[in-house]
């Protein structure tokens, strides 16, 4: 068995001596250090034009420079962001940031100037790519692509160093606010909770409690409604008068081109999902008639759903962190003993508590060749398979292990294609091992979550075009983005939920609004499910060779658009038929969970 807690039996905390021990630590000094000065170097060989007849052997020396630079840049950042997220309270993890920030503006400024220099050279840059530089084809042919869209290098200069004080503080005002704010919970002591525990609460099987923690929570974010619109316009407008300067006929366009789909794919993947919007409300009215309700609630999206007299299991950390690994060794056992590693070297914090960000992430640190992955742990099998999630990140990192940045920097929507198909893996797992009596809740539980990825996902997505919409006429009041959210969740919830008990400050819930650098981060989590579903069907028909072939796919992911990814493993994302194969395999599930559990039939 893994030796997950510590002997008093609370969960652990992460270790991140491995990657620097602390700031004053030599390493870390030496290399904030070591970074300036590479960026120095960099710029300086940017400075003027590439030589008229520059060789291949010159290019890929050019190209090492800008990976080493940005390997350091990644690898320090990672590390003062771990120490932030894990205490919001944290200042001298804020003052590193900040000083980080600053020390990587050249490195912006080199990646334009790489572009406009490469562009500068078009055809002999072009004239080279079968030469050393052909692994490298896609990475420069992406650079000469971002050459069309992008301000002169002072500008773009002027525009990193305003984000440090401009669009990124803002996105920290959310981090340091969603952290810390709080819902009074008991009005006769004064007793509060955050909202991190107000949301975790929606789990819960006594609809009363979700309900009292529905409310609290809505009231927390009523207090914080002013600084967080303030941070949302601030974002967005920012994204909005840079990337029209930079020649972006939108922000969707820029979301495609930053995710590696082209618009057809795109257009395809919306398209089915909004067709596929009728199954999903009859699963929430089975879920309302399986809960005695006349439709769910909000607050009833996450309810556990159960026979008569059973409660949902309750799982330790250290069973559910067992669980996971023995999944993936049954899929592939390299991936099974990477996630041991994990956890024996302790690189996950599931531990909630007071100053530490909700949600959870994985980050890599490419120097040291680790990841580390920052949870809430809360005993439910959501809980469970949001461990599988980011192990499944953590997976990925480690299949492209070894490759330079220029061939290892992969888009979000091939990210959750890799974390989904890691819960898809454990999900198949319990659901086989689940008896008559458990198969309805867990079935429901995976619909639960693709409800969310698929439906509240685009109720996301609406929401952020009308905000861009509005935003670029002047700036939006709480309650005209509490309205915009409403409206997007009635368009995608439907008679699925009760229209009078919906969730309006989701603008706020949701830290993704808040980088100025993506926008409509929020597709390619249905990307990701709908994808993996394929894979998963895939995975099945191949038994274990498919292991191999999926972590050839992973590695080439840093290399490929996503549709030659896709095209790899024999699929078209261009057409609404591929999406549709996955929202199937989803329907077989409503009909089964409409049968079993929805009609009562357990």
């Amino acid at each position: 068995m893994l030796n997950t807690q510590d002997t008093a039996g609370f969960l652990p905390q992460w270790d991140l001596a491995a990657i620097y021990p602390s700031f004053d630590a030599p390493q870390y000094r030496r290399d904030a250090a070591d970074l300036k000065e590479k960026l120095r170097l960099l710029t300086e060989r940017l400075a003027d034009p590439l030589p008229a007849g520059i060789s291949a052997a010159g290019v890929l020396s050019l190209i090492r420079s800008y990976d080493e630079a940005g390997d350091l840049a990644e690898n320090l950042k990672a590390y003062a962001e771990a120490l932030y997220t894990a205490d919001t309270r944290n200042r001298r993890a804020l003052a590193e940031i900040n000083a980080l920030e600053k020390a990587a503006l050249p490195l912006g400024k080199a990646a334009t100037l790489f572009r406009i220099r490469l562009a500068e050279q078009k055809d002999r840059i072009l004239s080279l790519l079968d030469s050393e530089l052909k692994p490298h084809r896609y990475f420069i042919a992406r650079l000469l692509e971002g050459a069309a869209y992008q301000m002169t290098p002072e500008m773009e200069g002027l525009a990193l160093d305003l984000s440090r004080s401009g669009g990124d503080a803002w996105g920290r005002l959310h981090e340091a606010i969603s952290s810390t704010a709080s819902g009074l919970w008991d009005a006769a002591t004064g007793q509060r909770k955050t909202v991190t525990a107000l949301r975790n609460l929606a789990h819960s099987p006594d609809r009363s409690l979700r309900e009292r923690a529905y409310w609290a929570e809505l009231a927390a974010w009523k207090e914080q409604e002013i600084p967080l619109a303030a941070a949302l316009n601030g974002v967005k407008g920012t994204s909005l008068t840079l990337d029209k300067k930079r020649g972006w006929n939108s922000l969707l366009q820029k979301s495609a081109f930053q995710s590696r789909v082209s618009e057809k794919t795109l257009c395809a993947l919306i398209a089915a999902i909004e067709s596929s919007l009728p199954l999903f409300r009859r699963y929430l009215k089975a879920k309302a008639s399986l809960l005695g309700l006349r439709a769910c609630a909000f607050y009833d999206l996450f309810a556990p759903v159960n026979p008569p007299g059973a409660t949902a299991r309750q799982w330790a950390w250290e069973d559910a962190a067992e669980f996971v690994v023995r999944g993936f060794e049954a899929f592939d056992k390299e991936m099974g003993a990477f996630a041991r590693r994990a956890l024996a070297r302790s690189w996950i914090d599931p531990q909630s508590r007071e100053g530490k960000v909700g949600g959870a992430y994985c980050t890599g640190f490419p120097l040291a060749g680790e990841s580390r992955i920052l949870c809430n742990f809360e005993g439910s099998f959501d809980s469970v398979t949001t461990l599988a999630h980011e192990l499944g990140h953590a997976w990925h990192h480690e299949a492209l292990r070894g490759l330079p940045r220029s061939l290892s920097v992969y888009p979000m929507t091939l990210a959750e294609t890799a974390s989904i198909f890691a819960e898809t893996i454990i999900f198949e797992g319990a659901l086989e091992k689940a008896g008559p009596g458990e198969l309805p809740g867990l079935l429901e539980g995976k619909l639960k979550d693709s409800c969310q990825v698929i439906v509240d996902i685009l109720s996301r997505f609406y929401f952020e075009q009308a905000l861009f919409e509005r935003r670029d006429q002047g700036e939006l009041p709480p309650e005209e983005l509490c309205a915009l959210m409403i409206e997007a969740q009635q368009k995608t919830y439907g008679e699925g939920l009760d229209a009078d008990l919906l969730h309006p400050y989701m603008w706020a819930v949701k830290s993704h609004y808040y980088s100025p650098s993506l926008a409509f981060y929020n597709y390619p989590y249905a990307f990701g499910l709908l994808f993996s579903l394929g894979l998963y069907a895939r995975a099945r028909e191949e038994g274990p060779a498919f292991a191999a072939a999926y972590r050839e796919l992973l590695r080439l992911t840093g290399r490929a658009s996503v549709e030659d990814v896709a095209r790899s493993a024999g699929f078209n994302p261009e057409t609404e038929a591929f999406w549709q194969q996955g929202l199937d395999l989803i329907e077989k599930q409503v009909e089964i969970f409409e049968k079993t559990g929805g009609k009562n039939e357990w």
